[in-house]
């Protein structure tokens, strides 16, 4: 066990899918796993395990920010063993060709900062994604017919940001959209020698100011469990 995490060893598997929210995560388990069970409550950020097709996967929220998901992901891969980790979540479109509910594949993942900038100090990391399994989820997500764009994104530290500019210095260099988690994901998983990468949906349109409506958000996320874990296992 760990601060954070109560699970027993052994009950976390390899392979770790992660969206923001721990209720997500068990709408998550319950719809796409054969027998979830829950490993994890601690604070209500809820973890299940169960397996897909033969494999096992845990299913665990991380909260919201790069700081909440630093936490669960150091302890899922030193405590735990975690390999290969998938951020599912949305996220704001910054391009005019993307559009609200298309899929983004998050190649790298550009920051201000990360809670690992006290390790890196001076250096300007540039965390990127598991070249496997961002190969493997866009041909997932192509199997399915959904409109996916792979590129560069960015890792907000607010939610509520009040720099305009900056937003348009991203635009101008082709950042695809903004989310708060990625970029220290991928630091994470270099830094352990791990497997990551962020499967995201287009909620919200940064240029157009166009929202995904409430009622379709779960089938969106659905697409996202489906491509993470066709990615996760090919």
């Amino acid at each position: 066990m760990t601060p954070h995490i109560r699970a027993e060893p052994g009950q976390i598997a390899e392979t770790v899918l992660m969206p923001g929210d721990p209720l997500r995560a068990k709408w998550a388990a319950e719809a796409f796993l054969e027998g979830p069970e829950l490993v994890n409550d601690v604070r209500g950020m809820l973890g299940f395990t169960g397996t897909w097709r033969g494999n096992r996967v845990t299913i665990h929220g991380s909260g919201m920010g790069m700081p909440s998901l630093s936490i669960y992901a150091n302890e899922l891969i030193t405590q735990y063993g975690a390999k290969t980790l998938i951020r599912m979540g949305s996220c704001g479109a910054m391009q005019a060709d993307v559009a609200v509910r298309d899929v983004i594949l998050a190649q790298t993942a550009s920051s201000l900062s990360t809670p690992s900038r006290g390790i890196l100090r001076e250096l300007n990391f540039a965390p990127c994604a598991d070249w496997g399994l961002l190969r493997a989820a866009e041909a997932a997500a192509q199997a399915k017919d959904s409109r996916v764009h792979v590129g560069g994104i960015y890792s907000s530290d607010v939610f509520y940001d009040e720099r305009p500019d900056l937003n348009e210095q991203m635009t101008r260099h082709g950042i695809l959209a903004v989310e708060m988690e990625a970029a220290e994901l991928y630091i994470l998983a270099a830094r352990h020698g791990c497997r990551a990468l962020a499967v995201l949906t287009v909620s919200d349109h940064l240029l157009t100011h166009e929202a995904l409506p409430a009622s379709d958000r779960q089938q969106t996320f659905g697409d996202m469990v489906e491509i993470a874990l066709e990615a996760a296992f090919v």
